[in-house]
């Protein structure tokens, strides 16, 4: 299982550089953040509306429950014949799904968005450091590979989709954009010059693990925007990383442009992340949509947390589940990549946070107070197939 673990997640000489860092920070003492995060007041409604699927649903299954959901959470006003859509998925890697986004539900959203008039439906990513690095000087790894090994460049054409991968036309190929008023970040952030282009925004996260921030959900996608010196900017000045996460978010070609976020989880990677790790497929799997991300969020880390309690104990020691006790010793290894040994001399420390609850979740807390409070969430049942006990369970983790 280790071997497998550590197959295809970064370069053999990268994994040894950060598996050194990472030995050596599992000796100190862990010490959980989690009672430092205050929850502001309760905010607008967020309706999430979800379709259950059962056990090894097959593609087709996928792309109902897919297009039932978008159907459910918006009416589509928002866009107008011809208008543009980029669609973000989740590409970190050349890992398949769960590691990267349901290519059956990629294809769907295509589909679904080009029958109520898209003109041009557009798929773009950045793949992880361990994967692509772009520079001043040149690249180094292709986005487009790893959708092409991962299944998602063929989901994108499959649905009639054009791809886009910033790396491919260089350092130029974006602009500054924030950071906004109290934000953390000490620069604007870098994004594609593609955003400009576009009309609408529809983001399609996967649910995860991550060991350095903990999950990777909705909120953390926003990285796959990004040119590596704001990647740099964000792990080296990591004491404020989670805040980061969520605040990149509300830069104006984000948070004005984003119509709506669809989740097609019927697998999850429960320790390791953000590219191997256990996996579970629990006998009801469930796809979740809506137009508010810190709602979307919540129900995501939710549905982390019940397939957490599906992962034996075996799989959450340290080597197989490193967040707890190596994030930070990790992030130094990520700036390393980024920048070099003098950036990674810089890097800050940063915290763990062990949630047990979506409520102790840092970088969802930093969205609740953004965005206009807590999300009071209302789940629509689209078709009626959500078991009743998965509901409960669901509520139940919603709950203040």
């Amino acid at each position: 299982m280790k071997d497998k673990l550590r197959s295809g997640l970064i370069s053999r000489r990268d994994f040894g550089i950060l598996s050194m860092i990472g030995t050596a920070a599992a000796f100190l003492p862990f010490k959980s953040s989690a009672s430092s995060l205050k929850l502001p007041g309760i905010g607008p409604e967020a309706k999430i509306a979800i379709e259950a699927l059962a056990k090894g649903a097959s593609g087709h299954a996928i792309m109902e429950a897919v297009r039932n959901a978008a159907l459910a959470a918006t009416d589509f006003s928002w866009l107008s014949k011809g208008d543009r859509v980029l669609i973000k998925p989740a590409c970190n890697s050349n890992q398949p799904y769960p590691a990267t986004t349901n290519p059956a539900g990629l294809t769907a959203m295509i589909r679904l968005l080009k029958e109520k008039g898209a003109g041009r439906v557009i798929v773009m990513d950045m793949g992880g450091i361990q994967k692509v690095k772009l520079s001043p000087d040149g690249m180094r790894g292709s986005t487009r590979q790893l959708m092409r090994e991962n299944g998602l460049l063929a989901a994108a054409e499959a649905g009639g989709a054009e791809l886009y991968f910033p790396e491919e036309e260089g350092w130029e190929a974006f602009f500054e954009d924030g950071p906004a008023s109290g934000s953390h970040w000490k620069n604007g952030i870098m994004v594609p010059k593609k955003l400009k282009e576009a009309d609408h925004l529809v983001l399609m996260p996967r649910v995860a693990r991550h060991m350095i921030l903990g999950t990777t959900l909705g909120l953390k996608a926003v990285v796959g925007y990004m040119r590596f010196d704001s990647r740099l900017e964000y792990h080296r000045d990591a004491a404020t990383i989670y805040e980061k996460t969520a605040e990149a978010n509300s830069i104006p070609s984000l948070k004005n442009k984003l119509r709506l976020i669809l989740t097609a989880s019927t697998k999850v990677l429960t320790t390791f992340g953000p590219d191997n790790g256990y996996i579970t497929e629990p006998e009801t799997g469930i796809v979740f949509a809506s137009d508010n991300l810190a709602g979307n969020d919540m129900v995501s880390l939710a549905w982390f947390l019940i397939n957490r309690e599906l992962t034996p104990d075996s799989e959450k020691r340290i080597y197989r589940d490193p967040y707890l006790a190596t994030n930070s010793a990790f992030n130094r290894g990520v700036v390393l990549l980024l920048g070099g040994i003098r950036e990674a001399g810089r890097t800050e420390s940063m915290n763990s946070y062990d949630f047990q609850t979506i409520w102790q979740e840092p970088a969802l807390n930093r969205a609740f107070h953004l965005f206009g409070g807590i999300p009071k969430i209302s789940l629509a049942d689209v078709s009626g197939k959500l078991p009743a006990e998965l509901k409960k369970s669901l509520n139940d983790k919603l709950k203040i």
